[in-house]
C-alpha cells in the first residue's frame, strides 16, 4: 500500500504587481491507496494550488512543510521524477501540444513513466480498448494533442492517460468542469475502472457534488481559505449540497 503525505503544507505565489501572496496556509492530508479524497471548497480557496503544488508548477513556491510520497520526499524530485514516482494530474485545462499526436504522446509519456517502451502488439491493444471504453473515435489518436479538442475530449483524453499510465495517485482538478451529462458519466466511469483495475488513490478536486454521485469518496476535505476547514465522510458533501459553504466563509 502506497502512501502520499501532506504536512503543514504552506505555498505562495508572485503576484503581477511584484508582491507574493499566501495561498495554502498549513494544509494536513494524509492519502492510501484505492481511496477516494474528495476537496470541495469555493473559488479562491486553495484546491488547484494544492494540485499545481503537488505536481511541481513552477508558479508556486513551498515556503513549509512536506509532501512525501512513502516516504519520498516529493518537494525535492523534479516534475518528471514526481510522475515516474507515481504521481498523475489531470489539469483543469488541459494544454494543447501542436505537432504531437496522441498516439505519439501516450507511448513516449508511458515509456518514460515505465522507464521501458511498452511492446507495441499489447500496447496498440491496450490503447484501443482504452479508447473504445471512453468512446472515443479511433481517428483521435492521430490528431494533435488537445488541439481543437472540445472540453469533453480534453478531459476524455486526461482519464485515457490515466488508465493507461496507471500511477499510484492522481490529482483531478476539476475534472468535471465544462462537461454535460453524458461526458460526466463517461469520465466517471474511466475515473472508477482505474480504481477496480489498480490501487490508485485519487484526490478529486471539485465545487459542486454532481461528480461524487458517480465517483464515490471515502473521504471528503471542506477548503477554505488556504486551510481544510473540516473533513468527514460522505455525508459531508450530502451537507454541503443542502448548506453551501456560508457557514465556512462566516468563520474565515
Amino acid at each position: 500500500m502506497a502512501t502520499l503525505e501532506i504536512r503543514d503544507l504552506h505555498v505562495t505565489v508572485a503576484e503581477a504587481d511584484g508582491g507574493v501572496k499566501e495561498i495554502l496556509r498549513g494544509v494536513d492530508l494524509t492519502i492510501r491507496s484505492g481511496e477516494v479524497h474528495a476537496i470541495m471548497g469555493p473559488n479562491g480557496s486553495g484546491k488547484s494550488t494544492l494540485a499545481y503544488s503537488i505536481a511541481g508548477h513552477p508558479k508556486y513556491t513551498v515556503t513549509s512543510g512536506s509532501v512525501t510520497l512513502d516516504g519520498e520526499d516529493v518537494l525535492a524530485m523534479t516534475v518528471d521524477e514526481r510522475a515516474r514516482a507515481g504521481l498523475f494530474l489531470a489539469m483543469q485545462y488541459p494544454v494543447e501540444v501542436p505537432g504531437v499526436t496522441v498516439s505519439n504522446f501516450l507511448r513516449t509519456a508511458k515509456t518514460a513513466v515505465d522507464g521501458e517502451a511498452p511492446k507495441l502488439r499489447t500496447w496498440v491493444k491496450d490503447v484501443k480498448q482504452a479508447m473504445d471504453d471512453l468512446r472515443m473515435d479511433p481517428t483521435f489518436a492521430e490528431r494533435n494533442v488537445n488541439e481543437n479538442f472540445s472540453g469533453g475530449e480534453k478531459k476524455r483524453h486526461e482519464i485515457l492517460q490515466m488508465e493507461l499510465l496507471k500511477p499510484k495517485f492522481a490529482v483531478l482538478d476539476e475534472t468535471d468542469s465544462g462537461l454535460d451529462v453524458d461526458a460526466l458519466k463517461v469520465v466517471s466511469e474511466g475515473v472508477n475502472r482505474s480504481l477496480e483495475r489498480t490501487d490508485v488513490g485519487v484526490l478529486l478536486i471539485t465545487h459542486y457534488t454532481r461528480i461524487l454521485r458517480y465517483i464515490k469518496p471515502q473521504f471528503v476535505h471542506v477548503f477554505v481559505d488556504g486551510r481544510v476547514a473540516e473533513q468527514g465522510g460522505p455525508e459531508l458533501a450530502d451537507a454541503l449540497e443542502e448548506s453551501g459553504y456560508d457557514r465556512f466563509l462566516a468563520k474565515a
